[in-house]
């Protein structure tokens, strides 16, 4: 058995109104999206982490900054290229969410769902929580969205 942790963070854009807020491959319409360079998914980017934390071929940096550079900017495509050296199989994927804005109780489950899809594994694999950490982050007070995940490979 192995474990790792993907940590990561962007702030919100408060200019940008032409991007869409995108978390685990999901759209959250009228919400304001996150800075990157890619779509932002800061949930897909804290897997990869994760994933690389496992493999250890970081993935985020500059393999994706190239992807990036070639017009490829959907996180998912940075997740399934940190998969490709994934030669275990994957056990559980817990996530947490810290962000005031949005709230995702209503769609955890399609995050679940899409998630599982992207990794070729179940919905019943992989746990997701979220909190606003009572507004003590930067993130808690509305001005980003950090995430943790923890994979737990054989």
């Amino acid at each position: 058995m192995k474990v790792a942790i993907g940590q990561d963070s962007h702030r919100i854009d408060f200019e940008k109104s032409d991007k869409k807020l995108v978390l685990g491959a999901v759209t959250f319409e009228g919400e304001r999206p996150l800075l990157a360079n890619s779509d932002g998914d800061v949930v897909l980017h804290a897997i990869t982490n994760a994933v690389s934390g496992i493999t250890c071929k970081n993935i985020l940096g500059k393999v994706a900054d190239k992807m990036c550079e070639n017009g490829i900017t959907d996180s998912k495509e940075y997740l399934k290229e940190a998969l490709k050296y994934l030669k275990e199989n994957i056990v559980h994927l817990s996530i947490s969410v810290e962000c005031k804005t949005p709230k995702l109780a209503d769609k955890m489950e399609l995050m679940r769902e899409s998630i599982a899809k992207i990794m070729n594994i179940n919905a019943s694999q992989i746990g997701i929580t979220a909190t606003s950490g009572e507004g003590l982050t930067e993130s808690g007070k509305g001005n980003g969205i950090s995430v943790i995940a923890i994979i737990t490979v054989e």
